[in-house]
């Protein structure tokens, strides 16, 4: 019974976690269930919060509240983990409000430490020029985000109590910006995102779906500047990225035609 109640706590603290970004949360609307371990009923979700019946309809404002902006301004005020004490700033992500990709990495490092900003070092200068072979780029088409939004020391993998301190943020930005598909780089972002502990070389460029998304993982670019025979197979991956989302979209994105 104890077990059941923690259980119940939890779930009711992510939806509290939520309601902060969107006031359409307020209106006893149900839940989406694109946040992972929610898992309340929506008539469940409606007693905790009385619904109003002549507020049924879409509010086109409420829903403009809900975005990566009100979504970084929770984060940069976050104490949910120790990682709070370490940081310079936080960093919650950087692109177009409309992505129709979106890349997630494992956390920051230094660089992305001090300015804020996802990939901005050697190894995000190398991910542009990834997604740049692809058409893709964080200026026009791109989001990008890591698992974690605080640097864990000496560049550390994020510990798994981090991770999830973090997921709601992660979920409400995949909900906000609805990308059309999910690139995960390296090895910390796709175990994290689906929740597996199969490795980076068993799992890459295999699609698989996160809340109706295809996802696809490839090797961090921080891997592929230790060891640039990985660069061929990283190629690949991309190209079948690349491939399904010209299906997907019916945009071009420089693929054999």
């Amino acid at each position: 019974m104890k077990s059941m109640q923690k259980e119940n706590q939890d779930s009711l603290q992510k939806i509290a976690d939520l309601i902060y970004f969107s006031d359409s949360f307020l209106c006893g609307r149900p839940v989406s269930p694109c946040f992972v371990g929610i898992s309340l009923r929506p008539q469940e979700t409606a007693e905790e919060t009385p619904h109003d019946e002549s507020d049924s309809a879409p509010d086109t404002q409420k829903k403009s509240s809900f975005s990566t902006d009100s979504i970084a301004a929770k984060i940069s005020t976050c104490t949910r983990c120790g990682l709070c004490k370490t940081r310079t700033n936080t960093v919650p992500g950087v692109g177009v409000q409309n992505p129709v990709v979106m890349i997630i990495g494992e956390g920051p490092g230094a660089d992305e430490d001090a300015q804020g900003e996802p990939f901005v070092g050697k190894a995000g200068q190398l991910l542009d020029k990834m997604l740049a072979a692809i058409r893709l780029s964080r200026k026009t088409n791109c989001y990008i985000a890591n698992i974690v939004k605080c640097r864990p020391p000496n560049n550390r993998d994020p510990l798994p109590e981090e991770a999830s301190a973090c997921r709601s943020f992660l979920d409400a930005q995949i909900f906000a910006l609805k990308p059309k598909m999910i690139l995960c780089v390296g090895r910390v972002a796709i175990q994290n995102l689906l929740n597996t502990s199969q490795g980076i070389t068993r799992i890459r460029g295999k699609f698989f779906e996160y809340q109706d998304i295809p996802v696809m993982a490839t090797y961090h670019p921080s891997a592929l500047l230790r060891d640039e025979t990985l660069k061929r197979d990283a190629w690949e991956d991309l190209k079948s990225f690349r491939a399904r989302l010209e299906e997907i979209t019916g945009q071009d994105f420089g693929g054999a035609k």
